[in-house]
């Protein structure tokens, strides 16, 4: 309803008009971007696939049976189950918008791998976040020949980027150094090794730490040697890399020792780290293991240093936002009312936020008692 005082002016009509339109516009842009941008997926679990003895594959389809929102290679869902949530890549091609694929390894000590491993049944639901996440191929900036050095299942995103490539017939060239303890760990390797065979443009190495004769080539670790032997001098090529917390440094490690500078390596967030006292920052003669209260949403408890913030909040049952859980989505930031933490390295905070006592609670760790605005 317009306000009786914009009649005393001349032109009115044609103002609140222009108002009119406006709103639908923004009511219809609105609904395009939740379309696209959705905060939360309803999914049903339509099959599940054994890749490996711990790894399987659930294909998940909207619930309403319509097509999922858009994303894209090397892009991740944010899994909610058990009362937490995990990231989880999809290894399946974005040109395919009618399920995605998301393959889950179990984790010794892993809450929800074992979780959804374990309880997951066809016909189930699930509920995620819609598709997000910065580790995917930009042509701009990462040039059309790539490498991917990928450990156990950090194959997953390189498996979409590879399908990608092979259903839009892309011209880009990947090559895969995938490294795996076991042969009967490879994920992926029956599809892998097919495409490779058939489309020139990739091109797969496998890397068994344990030597198997059912898998020919290079044995051991990811060495700059072996790495320079596969792929050749990586100079000019943009690097990603995948897989455990362990395989980061020392992927970094070899391929500087190759002169490859690090604006040319890509690196997956995957994680809070597993021991925050060994980061630089972390003040010195402060015991990880030692408790300390938090206070937050009216709740005190005692939880180690050690703990991610996130993980000690959610404990207790306050549940910020979260995704990535591994300091770059930003979606966990809570305020420090009082008290001390360690934001560890891997958190990607803006320049206001420490300023005013911001910090992403997947990466953060209290040092001391604190209140937490969350």
């Amino acid at each position: 309803m317009h306000h009786p005082i914009a009649q005393l002016f001349d032109g009115h009509e044609d103002i609140e008009a222009e108002i009119d339109r406006r709103e639908a516009q923004s009511v219809a842009r609105t609904a395009d971007v939740d379309a696209h941008h959705p905060r939360r997926l309803t999914l049903t679990v339509a099959e599940i696939i054994t890749e490996t003895a711990s790894t399987r594959t659930f294909r998940v389809r909207a619930a309403d049976g319509g097509p999922l929102p858009p994303f894209l290679a090397g892009q991740y869902v944010g899994v909610f189950a058990d009362g937490t949530s995990r990231p989880y890549a999809m290894a399946s091609s974005p040109a395919r918008l009618d399920h995605y694929d998301l393959t889950v390894r179990r984790v010794a000590t892993g809450r929800i791998s074992n979780h959804l491993i374990d309880t997951l049944a066809v016909g189930d639901g699930l509920t995620t976040t819609g598709p997000m996440g910065t580790f995917h191929h930009n042509p701009l900036f990462h040039g059309e020949d790539v490498v991917f050095l990928a450990g156990g299942s950090g194959v997953v995103p390189a498996m979409s980027m590879i399908r990608d490539i092979v259903d839009r017939g892309l011209p880009r060239r990947l090559h895969l150094i995938y490294g795996s303890r076991r042969a009967d760990d490879i994920i992926f390797r029956d599809e892998l090794d097919a495409i490779a065979a058939e489309h020139p443009g990739i091109r797969v190495d496998h890397v068994v730490l344990e030597p198997d004769p059912s898998v020919p080539g290079p044995t051991g670790l990811l060495t700059a040697e072996t790495i320079e032997a596969l792929a050749g001098p990586p100079a000019g090529r943009m690097v990603y890399v995948c897989g455990p917390q362990a395989l980061y440094p020392y992927a970094l490690e070899q391929l500087t020792r190759l002169g490859h500078p690090r604006r040319r390596i890509r690196f997956e967030a995957n994680g809070a780290p597993a021991h925050p006292e060994a980061q630089p920052h972390w003040p010195d003669g402060i015991d990880p293991a030692e408790e300390v209260t938090v206070t937050a949403g009216g709740t005190s408890f005692r939880t180690p240093r050690n703990r991610p913030l996130l993980d000690a909040l959610e404990d207790h049952g306050i549940r910020p936002e979260a995704a990535c859980r591994s300091g770059e989505c930003g979606l966990c930031v809570v305020r420090v009312v009082k008290g001390e933490v360690h934001t560890a390295e891997e958190a990607r905070l803006r320049l206001s936020d420490g300023p005013f006592g911001y910090t992403h609670s997947c990466v953060a760790y209290p040092l001391t008692d604190a209140e937490i605005d969350a």
